[in-house]
């Protein structure tokens, strides 16, 4: 790989014989033979690697047996990329190219150098990234998914992939020779279809998501039963928030999601009121950032993970989908909103097949210069909207109220009005859809409600931008308190119902629920505002209420031992 422009430069780096001295306090030298691995693709890498005498070189290789020189690295460069911070499976081969001699510093210690040492560790942290990213690039360490590239199936897996920031290769049958084979030796019925082929070996048949992540390492499967200082449910901005503030405030925590990181926000192809950024951001690069700066400080990510119930006791108890169970002392839920939908009948059937409720240019490269429908009036809609207006030939924006001036943006609005191919319909809502035999969507029906007058186009392509209801059925029986719409009270509007710690009552923290010792920040907490920073700015204020309750229940069980021990010694003296 050519070292020519400044991206390589910080994707290298290197470090002097002083600097990688100061270094050596953080673990110990390993010393390798000519071709042996330092580690392989689909492996746990041990760590990162330190050269301080040899060359090693780095191998991609695809799980179909096929392998690319990456990069050979020498003395004073590190080996490593964003998964070495959290312990998952290595994305490349390493092997030494002739004797090699390296400092393995392994994960945990890897992310106390990071804070300990903050300029290499700005240097260091800037290549992990930068070289994550080449490998999504060139689709490097991850699976291999087969299949036709329009499919529903090859659109959820490859959606989940990209969304976790997770490398992947695509092969259509028709196009190449290899992924041709497979189908015809792994799946005989369409059904079969996709194939996800991952890194060491496994071939998985049309898989759901948590499948492909287990088969992946991308979660945990050992140590049930494990226990933290905090669990935040939900890994959108809010859950994010509070996961980099309490880790760096030194908690133990945890975060749980059910799909990806950045929730709604991370869908958003560009998010331009969010302060510091005048050029806008993408919702997945904020939504990212955040995610490693969280891994950086220790938070330990569980993602997809989903909490199916929570648990009042002595320490709250989570129950996971998968069928195993965390504890902690605290609780902050940010699991947000579903994706509403609107009641038309056949939706469902078109879901994944024409009906999408996000915009990723995974989604707008498969209607590019065609006619498509989006309904909704909010910022999400209107973002959406100028997002695939580059992609499709034309976009039908529904809108139900009499205009967009109530519920968007200025910015987004003018936008809008500056596009030629964006036709808003106000007053208007959607009323049928139809499709093939094979499921896919084909036609859509919608009608102006002020004179009932209905209008049917051939679109292949409908996105639903229409709201969300909190995602808080998981809470059923726990003891939150949720308002008549579903989303959890806080404060003053929550009266505490019991104590999860044994104390006594008492009012609940701003953003503390009727549950003591569960929080709510985000779209799930009712009285929120739905905006980026609000999210962020509650889940970073949420963690010194955490702290608060923390030494509250501390301070009660303290209370409560220099009790039971002043019993105990009356009781002895009056024997």
């Amino acid at each position: 790989m050519p070292r020519t422009d400044r991206r390589d430069e910080q994707m290298f780096p290197k470090l002097t014989p002083g600097e990688i001295d100061r270094l050596r306090r953080f673990d110990e030298i390993r010393r390798y033979a000519a071709g042996e691995p330092l580690f392989v693709t689909g492996d746990t890498a041990p760590g990162m690697y330190v050269l301080i005498a040899g060359t090693a070189r780095v191998t991609r290789r695809d799980p179909l047996g096929h392998l690319a020189p990456v990069v050979e690295q020498g003395p004073g460069e590190f080996v490593a990329e964003v998964g070495q911070l959290s312990g998952r499976p290595a994305l490349v081969d390493v092997h030494a190219d002739g004797d090699v001699e390296a400092l393995l510093i392994p994960s945990e210690h890897l992310r106390a150098l990071l804070i300990a040492e903050p300029e290499i560790g700005d240097r260091i942290m800037r290549a992990l990234i930068l070289r994550r990213v080449a490998l999504i690039e060139a689709g490097a360490g991850g699976p291999v998914l087969i299949g036709p590239a329009s499919s529903p199936g090859m659109v959820r897996l490859q959606g989940f992939l990209t969304r976790n920031a997770y490398p992947h290769q695509v092969l259509d049958p028709q196009e190449d020779h290899d992924a041709a084979e497979l189908v015809g030796r792994y799946a005989p019925e369409p059904a079969d279809l996709p194939l996800a082929v991952c890194p060491k070996g496994t071939i998985l048949k049309n898989p759901t998501e948590a499948q492909l992540a287990r088969a992946l390492g991308m979660v945990r499967t050992d140590a049930p039963g494990r226990s933290y200082d905090l669990a935040v449910v939900g890994a959108g901005p809010a859950g994010l928030s509070t996961a980099v503030y309490a880790a760096s405030e030194g908690l133990s925590v945890i975060v749980l999601d059910a799909r990806a990181f950045g929730g709604q926000a991370g869908a958003s192809a560009r998010i331009e009121n969010y302060l510091g950024f005048p050029t806008g951001i993408a919702g997945q690069t904020l939504t990212g950032r955040a995610y490693v700066q969280a891994q950086k400080f220790g938070a330990e990510m569980e993602i997809p993970t989903e909490a199916v119930r929570l648990e009042p006791s002595a320490r709250l108890g989570l129950s996971l989908k998968d069928g195993r169970r965390i504890e902690a002392k605290a609780v902050v839920v940010a699991s947000g909103a579903r994706y509403r939908r609107p009641d038309v009948p056949h939706l469902r059937d078109f879901e994944g097949r024409g009906v999408w409720y996000w915009a990723s240019p995974i989604e707008a490269r498969l209607c590019r210069k065609e006619e498509i429908v989006l309904v909704g009036g909010g910022n999400s809609a209107g973002q959406a909207a100028v997002f695939l207006r580059d992609f499709a030939a034309k976009v039908w924006m529904l809108v139900r109220g009499p205009s967009l001036v109530e519920s968007m943006s200025r910015y987004l609005i003018d936008r809008i009005r500056a596009a030629p191919n964006i036709e808003v319909l106000t007053r208007t809502e959607l009323v049928a859809l139809s499709g093939s035999r094979e499921g896919q969507l084909e036609r859509v029906r919608w009608r102006y409600n002020p004179t009932g007058e209905e209008t049917e186009k051939p679109i292949r392509n409908l996105f639903l931008f229409i709201g969300a209801d909190p995602a808080t059925d998981w809470l059923q029986g726990s003891g939150v308190t949720l308002d008549d719409k579903g989303f959890i009270r806080t404060g003053a509007h929550a009266p505490v119902v019991e104590s999860a710690h044994g104390g006594p009552g008492a009012r609940p923290l701003p953003l503390e629920s009727s549950l003591s010792g569960v929080f709510a920040v985000g779209d799930v907490r009712a009285g929120s505002v739905k905006r980026v920073g609000a999210a962020i700015g509650e889940g970073a204020a949420v963690v010194a209420q955490v702290h608060v309750m923390l030494a509250h229940a501390t301070a009660h069980q303290r209370a409560s031992e220099a009790g039971r021990q002043k019993e105990s010694e009356r009781t002895g003296r009056s024997l």
